[in-house]
């Protein structure tokens, strides 16, 4: 497993917890009010390391590599557990760092880790940070605000979906920029608004290329379906996970205390939005994929509206939560628009 550079002022080491070994980056003064800082899909711990060099020193940054990803210990995911596989890893960290109430955020995936993570422990959350965040209805296969499935089985969600080429060259560590959906290209063409350009590039790409691949990974498995577009879920690996035949996490609007959340993305996402290009009801409409079965059974999932909608009720049953939408920003806005993104959040933290 290649050790990526990390910036100065970033420090890494592995920390073992009952649930395996953990990559950890850290910076900033070690009895500071920590901040656990979650990446997202397809990525590692070091896509944060400007972020937590950009925190002010009173502040604890603590960026860890999830299970599969980065430096960290490979081992499966039980899809059937929706993420949290990967929320009770961190519970675990939490517990072996020593960490009793910290700031937490996640970006994308992430985000539904730290969502499922406020669920399960919400007094140990201080401040709760959404970044592009997946819905907490799961991405793919469902059609409205209260997270709907298209079908019974959840087809057009789940780890059969990937781009299989996109797998293949991660697995086989694809550096170049030759095919279209190498990691490099997909990196410049949707991890922000393209094309993304950025000092580190080389090295983000490398952390993607620690994806463990596979179907107790990423992708996942897959099963036929009768249902457009095919493929339904399995019950191994992060998409499953993802899928909203395991992952329902509207229950956030209900939990007791509840934390302050801030909610912060950019207007030119492509991977998380209402027209997603990586989700099937937008792909179908679009006649990328033939056999569509209209807007009416299998329309774009309104992925921005259900974390409104979801949010919306966490405030009327007492909670607060702030939007921030950062122009000509895509999916990773803090690797995009550093500045703006840490005034926005730091303005936030600082309330709390």
């Amino acid at each position: 497993m290649a050790r990526l550079p990390h910036l100065d002022g970033i420090s890494c080491r592995t920390v073992q917890t009952p649930r395996g070994a953990f990559h950890v980056l850290e910076a900033g003064d070690p009895d500071g009010a920590p901040v656990v800082l979650v990446h997202g899909n397809v990525s590692s711990a070091t896509f944060w390391e400007e972020v937590m060099l950009a925190l002010p020193a009173a502040y604890r940054a603590i960026a860890y590599d999830q299970r599969g990803y980065g430096e960290s210990q490979r081992q499966p995911i039980d899809a059937t557990r929706g993420v949290r596989d990967l929320s009770d890893d961190l519970e675990a960290l939490a517990q072996t760092l020593g960490l009793e109430r910290f700031h937490l955020i996640g970006h994308s995936m992430g985000g539904n880790v730290v969502m499922q993570y406020a669920i399960d422990h919400p007094d140990r959350v201080r401040s709760l940070t959404l970044v592009a965040p997946g819905s907490p209805y799961g991405f793919g296969g469902t059609k409205d605000l209260e997270g709907t499935p298209c079908w019974p089985d959840y087809a057009g969600s789940g780890g059969g979906l990937a781009n299989p080429e996109f797998v293949q060259r991660l697995a086989q560590g694809d550096r170049g920029e030759e095919s279209p959906v190498s990691p490099r290209n997909v990196f410049r063409q949707f991890y922000g608004k393209p094309p993304l350009r950025h000092p580190r590039e080389d090295v983000l790409v490398e952390a993607m290329l620690t994806t463990a691949t596979g179907e107790d990974n990423y992708p996942g498995d897959a099963v036929s379906s009768p249902n457009w577009p095919g493929v339904a879920p399995g019950t191994r690996g992060i998409l499953n996970a993802l899928s909203p035949k395991y992952l329902n996490q509207s229950g956030l609007a209900e939990v007791e205390p509840k934390p302050p959340v801030l909610w912060i993305r950019g207007d030119a996402d492509q991977i998380v939005s209402d027209e997603s290009m990586f989700e099937f009801g937008t792909l179908g409409k679009l006649g990328l994929v033939p056999g569509w079965p209209g807007e009416e059974v299998f329309p774009p999932q309104p992925m921005i509206e259900q974390t409104r909608a979801v949010l919306e009720r966490y405030r009327a049953r007492g909670g607060t939560f702030q939007e921030v939408v950062l122009t000509d920003a895509g999916h990773s806005p803090y690797l995009e628009k550093l500045d703006e993104f840490m005034q926005a959040w730091l303005s936030f933290l600082e309330q709390f």
